[in-house]
Order: structure tokens, then C-alpha cells, then sequence
């Protein structure tokens, strides 16, 4: 796992100097060394900082190729390399390192572009080919791995995140637009970012450029298939144990490293499973940490404990308070490039901290079953609301038994207009109703100059329209449609990257992702959905799959996401201090988007709140907050 810039010049000859001011923003993707590569022709350059964990002694990076015409920069992961280099090597290729890095570069030779199919993992990267004078670069199928870019008169200019982008002379700006789409739904546009001019190449895309012709494509998507074509099963017993076949295939490749591996874990099915998959296949006891809250409401420790002792692992709890979530989430946003709507983001964020104080480099972490099984309460909800057997006050009490998910996930109160999705689909996903009551919050706080420069703007409208409802949505399951929407939002544009990526990176840490193996989801996503939900319980394939590797207190539980206590609750008075300091600042001031009057009585009013109307306020008010730590940490302009 890495960090990677690259420039291709349309003008000026490209220096050192650029390449590595991109680099040292990038330190805490790759402390463990660095390179840059230039083009003869000085049009094109590439830099790299490395965090070793395979090939420790000769995986340097910028990779050349035999001939020295084409060269690659690698952040990420490719399983089943050996086999693929024995293959290239069988053709005569001849490889310079042991690096899995190295693969791309002679699949490139083989198969051009078409090289992307043969891979498997998560991953982006940044080709030259100096032959034919044309820059590629990728991002992975489900977007784990980020890659962000943006061209201007002077070139094109990729890296793996926008402060590096920063670094090499672009300015910092908000891209007001993105705000407002994240003020309405929490989440941007697909393809952009906070910041002004910054694009996001989309996971399963790629990038071509020759000249100042750049070019985008699509190899890879959530192909669900209609209804009537999902796969029929001999036997239920068969489709289990191939779904577990795949399940330990995909964490055994993650295992493989030359450094130790750890492991995230909750008191939830996913990082359960696989930590009792991996303590299976591995020879010495399995090393997890879990984030311990003083809430008992949130805290998952003693059921970590419980499957730590089943698993015979030894656990590491991470104890987090409120006043650890508040102070350390400056530096939590600026790793993460993004804004949150609960405690969680800074959760993480000293979570990875202390995996690394620990001595480790790579965590195996459960995130994706929830979308690739459809495990979420929200799809719950969606699969009740859609079935002849409509239950009226089924959303009532999944609300009731996932408190910490009103606001966030399960809709809580009024919302915006959502009347553009339900025209397009027919029915309005339960995600999108609870970011649209989210937005309704947001909006009170807004200033009306602000919300005056999008008046004709519906965000829901605008999903719809970069949405390819005819080729991905119609036909399919409401339960898949509402799951390729929240994957293309919520899982590649927060999940991921602000808390995934983001907070592991932070510390030096690489993440990897079983469930988003895609051989597995390929296999699970032509099930019918009562492999996925059945009976109201989510994730049922892999809950009899994991069966005999988990506790059964986690095989019988519900699913919780991950959320920090409420920093809304105020229990704490430092914390009402911090966020009036906040408010009350000069940067706040400055910030585009807000009314402070309407803010300041926002704070006034919560304390006299009933508590599940402050849990719903919490997005709100962290995604405030944050907004003016980025503006503050990353000297943002309007």
C-alpha cells in the first residue's frame, strides 16, 4: 500500500521538485521510502512513497519495464500474483522485482488496457507508455483504493489524495456544488470531491490520456441481473459451502504479506467471520483490535472479548472517549478529505493508530458484506415495503431496535422532496429517505445566500441523471437497486474513502477487504434474496457459512453498524465548549454555507431535545463541524 502522484505536461518541461512536493504530502501512504521517475521528453513524470509489505528488499517503485518504455506507480494489492507472474514469465517476461506491483506492468504489454480484467484486488495506479506517449491509470472495481485528479492549462495531474494535488500548486478550494449535493444526502457527486476542480476517478473506471486528450471508461460494474435470470441452486446446502469455499479463499489471499497481519473487530457477524475464518488458517494465534466507547449502548468489547476467546486471538481494545473524539478529529479530517456525520470518522482514525503502534502494517477489516449481502436495516426495510405482504409497522420497529441508524441510515422526521427518485424507480430506496431527512436538518442551518446560487437544483433529480437507470436498475430486485445506488455513494464515497482509506492510511496502515473480493461478489449477486435476507435476518448465506467459526451470540445478532456515542448529547461540557468555540470563530465566519444565528440556535435548542430527535441531529451537527475543520486545516477558499 502506497501513495502515488503523477504529471503528464502540456507545457513546461516537468521537474523533480513537482513530483516530490506531491510525494511528502503523501508520507503517511508510504513512509518506508520514496521514488520518481521522468520521462525522457521530460512530458511525463511519476512519484511514489512506499509502505513495504511485499517484496521488502526489492519492490522499489516507479517499475520499468524490460525494454525501460513503459513504467508504473502501484498503491494497493494484487492476489494471485505468483500465479500470474509464472504465466507472463512462461512468455518470456522478465521480472525485475517479486513485487505483486510488477504485474500490471507486463500484463499491460500483453493485453493493453484489457490487463485490467486479470486483476484481482484493491488497487490504483498510473501507467506511461512512452512508445505511444499515453498516460493510464485505474482504480479498483469497488473504489477501496482512491485516485483523485484534475487537468488545467499547464497538464494533467493523478494522485492518491488532494492534498498532494495541493501540494503540487493546485489551489484549495471548495466546489460549492459538492457541498451542497453533500448538505442534501451527505455524500458528493460520483466522480467529484469537496474541492474545487478535483475530480474522483470512479472505482471500476479508467482514465487515458495522449496529448491533452483524456479519456474515461467503465470496465467494471455491480452487473446485478434482471429477477427472472438470478441462479437457481440444487441445493441450499451446495450454495453454502461454495459461498464458504470463496468466503476463506478470499481471506486466505489477504493473509499473504512479509509483514504480520491484524485484524478490525466489532461485536458484528462480518469481521467475526472473518477472524474465525483466519484463525482457522493460520499457524499462530490472530491479533484484533476493537474500539471500546464509555457507552454501553455503543461499546462492543465484551462480545469482541467473547469471539477474541473463541477464535483464540489475542484481542487489543482501543478505548475512545467523547473528548478523544472531539480533539483528535482535526487530524482525523484532514486524512480523511472529507466531512462526517458521527464520532466514528475519529473512532477510526485512533483505532489505525494504535494497530500501528503495535508494530502492524496491514489489517484485514469487514467492510463491503453489508453490501454485498444486503445487511444493512435499510434493506430490510426496502424488501418489506416492496413484498404483497406489507408489513405497515415493520419501519417502526426496525427504527425502534436501531436507534444509533435514525438519521443516518432509517429515516427520522421530515425530508426533501424525493419525488425525482420515486419516477425514476418507483419507490424511493430507505437510504435515500434518510439522507433526504438528513438533508432537511442540514437545510435549516444553511444561509439563504448560499442556498440562492442553487435554486434550481434537485440533488435527488441530479442522482437520477448520472444514474444509468435503463442498463443497471430497471428489472433488477429493489433491494439490488437500492444496493448499486448505496454502493456508488455511501460505500465508495464515505465508507471507504473518508473512513477506510483514509483513516488507515493515516497511520500507515493498509486495509484489506475480503468481502470485496470480486470472484465472491460475482458468485453472490445471481443469488435470489432470501440468500441474502430471509425472514427479516440479513446476511443469511454468510451467517450458516460462518457458523462454525463465530460465537453464537454473534450468529443470533442483529446488525449494528459502527457509530460512535452522540457527541449531541452534551453530557460533556467541554464538549459544548469546543463546538461554540468553533462556532463562534472567525473561520467559521468564513465558511460559504452557513447562517450562525441558525446554528447558534440549533445549539440551543438541542439540549432540550427529546434523545432520539438528538441522535437523528447528530449527522448535522458533525458534518458542520467538520466542514469548518477542513476548511480550517486545508486553507479552503470560497
Amino acid at each position: 500500500m502506497c501513495g502515488i502522484v503523477s504529471a503528464l505536461s502540456w507545457r513546461s518541461p516537468i521537474n523533480g521538485i513537482l513530483l516530490k512536493s506531491g510525494t511528502d504530502a503523501l508520507i503517511h501512504r508510504g513512509p518506508d521510502g520514496e521514488g520518481f521517475w521522468i520521462s525522457p521528453r521530460r512530458t511525463a513524470g511519476l512519484g511514489h512513497r512506499r509502505l513495504s509489505i511485499i517484496d521488502l528488499s526489492t519492490g522499489t517503485q516507479p517499475i520499468s519495464s524490460e525494454d525501460g518504455k513503459k513504467v508504473v506507480v502501484v498503491n494497493g494489492e494484487f492476489y494471485g500474483h505468483k500465479a500470474i507472474r509464472r504465466e507472463l514469465e512462461s512468455k518470456g517476461h522478465q521480472f525485475k522485482t517479486h513485487s505483486d506491483s510488477e504485474i500490471v506492468l507486463h500484463l499491460y504489454e500483453e493485453h493493453g488496457t484489457d490487463c485490467l480484467k486479470h486483476l484481482r484486488g484493491e488497487f490504483a495506479f498510473v501507467l506511461w507508455d512512452e512508445e505511444k506517449q499515453l498516460l493510464f491509470a485505474a482504480r479498483d472495481r469497488f473504489g477501496i483504493k482512491p485516485l483523485c485528479y484534475t487537468s488545467n492549462e499547464d497538464g494533467l495531474f493523478i494522485a492518491s489524495e488532494a492534498k498532494a494535488l495541493f501540494a503540487m500548486g493546485i489551489k484549495a478550494a471548495w466546489d460549492e456544488y459538492a457541498f451542497f449535493h453533500s448538505a442534501r444526502m451527505q455524500y458528493t457527486p460520483q466522480d467529484r470531491t469537496l474541492f474545487k476542480d478535483i475530480y474522483q476517478l470512479k472505482p471500476g473506471h479508467a482514465l487515458i490520456a495522449r496529448n491533452k486528450d483524456m479519456q474515461i471508461f467503465k470496465y467494471w460494474d455491480m452487473d446485478y441481473p434482471a429477477e427472472e435470470k438470478t441462479v437457481a441452486f440444487t441445493s441450499e446446502a451446495d450454495c453454502i459451502a461454495q459461498f464458504g469455499e470463496l468466503f476463506e479463499e478470499a481471506v486466505s489471499l489477504r493473509l499473504q504479506a512479509d509483514v504480520p497481519v491484524c485484524f478490525h473487530l466489532s461485536g458484528g457477524l462480518d469481521s467475526a467471520a472473518i477472524l474465525g475464518v483466519a484463525a482457522k488458517l493460520m499457524d499462530t494465534p490472530a491479533h484484533a483490535f476493537t474500539v471500546s466507547f464509555e457507552h454501553d449502548a455503543y461499546d462492543e468489547l465484551p462480545l469482541a472479548e467473547e469471539m477474541a476467546r473463541h477464535a483464540n486471538a489475542v484481542l487489543h481494545p482501543v478505548k475512545v472517549t467523547q473528548d478523544d473524539i472531539i480533539y483528535q478529529m482535526q487530524d482525523a479530517v484532514w486524512y480523511g478529505e472529507g466531512m462526517a456525520v458521527n464520532g466514528h470518522l475519529t473512532s477510526k482514525y485512533l483505532l489505525n493508530k494504535a494497530i500501528r503502534a503495535a508494530g502492524f502494517k496491514v489489517a484485514l477489516t469487514g467492510e463491503g458484506a453489508d453490501e454485498v449481502l444486503a445487511g444493512y436495516p435499510h434493506f430490510r426495510q426496502d424488501l418489506l415495503r416492496m413484498s404483497p405482504e406489507n408489513d405497515a409497522g415493520f419501519s417502526e420497529r426496525l427504527l425502534a431496535t436501531n436507534r444509533v441508524s435514525a438519521g443516518v441510515q432509517l429515516a427520522y422526521g421530515d425530508m426533501l422532496p424525493t419525488a425525482a427518485v420515486r419516477k425514476r424507480l418507483g419507490f424511493v430506496p430507505g437510504f435515500l429517505e434518510a439522507k433526504a431527512a438528513m438533508g432537511f436538518r442540514m437545510d435549516a442551518i444553511l444561509s439563504d445566500e448560499f442556498k440562492s446560487g442553487f435554486p434550481a437544483n434537485d440533488c435527488y433529480s441530479d442522482l437520477m441523471q448520472e444514474t444509468p437507470v435503463a442498463a443497471q436498475l430497471s428489472g433488477r430486485h429493489p433491494v439490488n437497486q437500492s444496493s448499486w445506488l448505496w454502493g456508488k455513494t455511501a460505500l465508495a464515497n464515505y465508507i471507504l474513502r473518508t473512513l477506510g482509506d483514509g483513516m488507515e492510511m493515516s497511520a500507515s496502515i493498509e486495509g484489506r477487504l475480503p468481502f470485496l473480493d470480486h470472484h465472491l461478489f460475482e458468485f453472490v449477486h445471481t443469488l435470489p434474496m432470501t440468500f441474502k435476507i430471509r425472514n427479516g435476518i440479513e446476511k443469511y448465506i454468510l451467517r450458516e457459512a460462518a457458523k462454525p467459526y463465530i460465537t453464537e451470540t454473534i450468529y443470533k445478532r442483529q446488525k449494528h453498524p459502527f457509530m460512535a456515542p452522540p457527541v449531541s448529547n452534551f453530557s460533556n461540557k467541554k464538549l459544548m465548549s469546543f463546538i461554540r468555540d468553533n462556532v463562534q470563530s472567525s473561520s467559521f465566519s468564513a465558511l460559504p454555507f452557513y447562517d450562525r444565528k441558525k446554528v447558534t440556535a440549533m445549539l440551543d435548542r438541542l439540549p432540550t431535545l427529546p434523545e432520539q430527535e438528538r441522535v437523528a441531529m447528530e449527522p448535522v451537527l458533525m458534518m458542520m463541524l467538520t466542514s469548518h475543520l477542513l476548511q480550517q486545516r486545508f486553507g479552503l477558499r470560497a
